[in-house]
């Protein structure tokens, strides 16, 4: 590995880390993308400078989605209790109630899991002192504590598949199957971002659906560029105002960091980002 700046590099490493680093330096070894039997040897011409940038990538990009991360993760919850609580107005806490959800979830409440939310929230156990005779708090307050993952699993629980398909229409979305293939990637990406984990190779647990955020021929379900056209598109459902900005965003940090041929290749290649504007 060529380094240019000897000085630089120690400051670099002791501010970020060998190991941390190393996951950056990765795409740059021959054996890459091969993670047994690595033998950490690099590619000629491998530069140290490249992954710095390549992490600063990372380490940005992080930061801009979580923000997009977090308006979807809002917008998702509240439409699922204002749309659900509505339909069932006689059953304030209808996330146990098993003529709603499935049998498991309320199964899931009932051995311990409500007492989980509500141990680490004030505001619920406020209400059980207020009304010690409720055995949850209404579902408008227990939600709002609850996870993406965890609200994410309870939306699938829920019975009445035309409050579910109710739901998929206010992100524009016609089918289940995608929405919720939308939200596993969302869940997925998001616990990267907010556990600093690497993004440029993200990969999907499972193959994003296409649907209406690649309906133009982008190809790739596999990869970081797919996932942030997802996020960009629940965003867009959200705010145009905000996913015009969010994209631009990204435009600027690929174009500052593509100047770097090293890293541009990897954003083409890895990440998937030639398509990104495709509208």
């Amino acid at each position: 590995m060529i380094i240019s700046n000897v000085e630089k590099a120690k400051e670099v490493l002791y501010d970020v880390g060998y190991y941390r680093l190393g996951y950056y330096w990765f795409p740059f070894e021959k054996s890459y993308p091969n993670k047994d039997n690595r033998t950490h040897e690099f590619v000629p011409e491998t530069k140290f400078d490249s992954a710095v940038k390549l992490y600063y990538f990372d380490f940005y990009l992080r930061s801009l989605l979580l923000r997009a991360l977090s308006r979807i993760e809002i917008s998702f919850r509240t439409k699922v209790i204002y749309l659900v609580s509505n339909e069932y107005v006689d059953i304030p806490s209808w996330f146990a109630d098993n003529s709603i959800v499935s049998n498991k979830q309320v199964k899931h409440y009932k051995d311990g899991g409500y007492k989980a939310i509500r141990d680490k929230n004030a505001t619920l156990r406020l209400h059980h002192s207020h009304y010690p005779d409720d055995e949850y708090a209404p579902a408008w307050k227990t939600i709002e504590y609850m996870t993406l993952g965890e609200v994410f699993h309870l939306f699938k629980t829920i019975r009445d598949e035309n409050i579910k398909k109710k739901i998929a229409t206010e992100f524009g979305i016609r089918t289940l199957v995608t929405l919720e293939s939308y939200l596993e990637v969302i869940k997925n990406i998001r616990n990267v971002c907010a556990h600093s984990n690497v993004l440029y190779d993200f990969t999907p647990e499972k193959s994003i659906r296409k649907g209406p955020a690649m309906m133009k021929g982008i190809a790739d379900n596999q990869n970081l560029n797919g996932a942030v056209r997802v996020i960009l598109y629940m965003l867009k459902q959200i705010s145009n105002k905000r996913y015009l900005e969010l994209l631009k965003e990204i435009d600027e940090l690929i174009t500052k960091y593509g100047v770097n041929e090293d890293v541009r290749n990897i954003l083409l290649n890895i990440s998937g980002f030639k398509d990104l504007h495709r509208d």
